[in-house]
């Protein structure tokens, strides 16, 4: 009987999947003409696509002679607007090209789904008129966006503290950088906000509010050393940002030398977020295979997505000294039962100058046998050469290093898996 249900289940499911096809097939016929305009058009030079209509209620217009110019287009079926339902993240694939220099690809982002910033429209427009539909651009000048605007000096914690991830604690140091690196004003270079137009000010805020990824690549740069996608600029409520590579979920079965070398990469990134010589802690709020990528040239691995990044403020921290602020914080292991789970406290990780996150964060949900995604088990790492798996070594800084069965085992296990992760891939430090 059991049998017998599963071929019908499977049976229902082909079905399934060709009617789904050629109803796909039937509307791109009935839609032939739109089909054809698609491909024929530039939409990236409409304003009202890119939403540039809709400044200061945007990400920044640093890009907007590029798009108008037509120097960036959607690469081949990315052209039909047909295949946006199925784009939920509203993540393209361009190309970017300079008459001297040819053209490359990049990532377009609007940083939300469709249903994320038709919110955010009516958040705006409830915020100052009471009414969910109004013109966004006036409507920006009577919110808490345009509270800056005019004589204001600083961008200051009081302001925005809470908005996002990345200033849920934040320090005034961090907003001076976040200010003097901002990227959508010709006079960037000052963390006084007098050095902004009020429109600028405004986009600032509203991208920190909404989604601060631009706000991360742009304050921790890669041109710097740090492990992000490359900012390139903004039009609207379209981001540019440099093309990496292939996602690091298309490495999972990748030779076993490739793997290794990835996994030390992984383990490097989540050292250098947690300690560098800024004392910035970098913490990683979702962490799945999907928001990372592997440079098709160099092998490098890059944070694609930088959404969800908390910034604490070490020399803050060390200077205010909140309770329990020098007693090393261990993760707790969460053994879930969906993909990509992580268990935290933002109030302890704003509070405290020694942090195991990062490394439990990369252990759980990407290296060890704790790690799924997409159906699959058993992490980067899975199914070592038989010599590794008899030895035992690799698996047991894994566990420990994902589920500590020690007291501060995880911060032990992490560097021991560093060192012998790049003894594998004859990684010299």
């Amino acid at each position: 009987m059991l049998r017998l249900a599963s071929l019908k289940f499977g049976r229902l499911f082909r079905y399934g999947k060709l009617l789904f096809a050629a109803s796909l097939l039937v509307v791109m016929l009935l839609n032939t003409q739109s089909l054809i305009s698609s491909f024929q058009r530039n939409e990236l030079t409409d304003r009202r696509f890119i939403s540039l209509n809709k400044c200061p209620a945007c990400f920044g217009t640093s890009w907007c002679r590029k798009f108008m110019n037509g120097q960036l287009s959607f690469e081949g079926w990315g052209r039909l607007r047909l295949l946006d339902f199925f784009n939920v993240k509203n993540v393209h694939f361009a190309q970017y090209g300079e008459p001297r220099e040819g053209s490359r690809r990049v990532v377009l982002k609007r940083l939300g789904s469709n249903h994320e910033l038709s919110e955010l429209d009516q958040r705006v427009c409830k915020r100052a008129t009471g009414r969910p539909r109004c013109d966004l651009v006036q409507a920006m000048y009577k919110t808490d966006f345009a509270r800056l605007n005019g004589d204001v000096r600083l961008l200051t914690p009081d302001v925005v503290e809470g908005w996002s991830d990345l200033v849920h604690c934040p320090s005034q140091r961090l907003l001076d950088r976040l200010v003097r690196r901002y990227a959508e004003t010709k006079d960037s270079g000052s963390f006084l906000l007098r050095n902004l137009k009020d429109t600028e000010r405004m986009q600032l805020l509203l991208t920190l509010a909404f989604n601060p990824e631009p706000l991360v690549l742009q304050s921790f740069p890669s041109d710097e050393g740090w492990p992000f996608a490359k900012y390139l600029g903004a039009c609207g409520r379209m981001v540019a940002v440099n093309y990496v590579g292939e996602e690091l979920w298309s490495y999972f079965d990748a030779p076993w030398e490739k793997r290794v070398d990835l996994a030390w990469q992984l383990m490097e990134i989540a050292e250098q977020l947690t300690n560098n010589d800024f004392e910035f802690a970098l913490y990683l709020l979702d962490v799945s295979f999907d928001n990372f990528a592997v440079g098709s040239r160099d092998g490098k691995v890059i944070i694609v997505d930088a959404e969800n990044v908390l910034v604490a403020d070490k020399k803050l921290i060390k200077q205010n000294k909140p309770e329990n602020w020098d007693v090393w914080y261990e993760s707790k292991f969460d053994d879930c039962d969906k993909e990509a789970c992580l268990s935290f406290s933002k109030e302890i990780l704003c509070s405290r100058a020694t942090v195991d996150h990062n490394y439990y964060a990369v252990c759980q949900n990407l290296l060890s046998r704790h790690a799924t995604w997409r159906g699959t088990s058993g992490g980067l790492l899975h199914d070592p050469p038989a010599e590794i798996a008899k030895d035992g070594h690799l698996e047991a800084l894994l566990d420990e290093c994902a589920n500590p069965k020690k007291r501060y085992g995880r911060f032990k296990a992490a560097k021991e898996l560093r060192e012998y992760l790049a003894q594998l891939s004859n990684n010299v430090r």
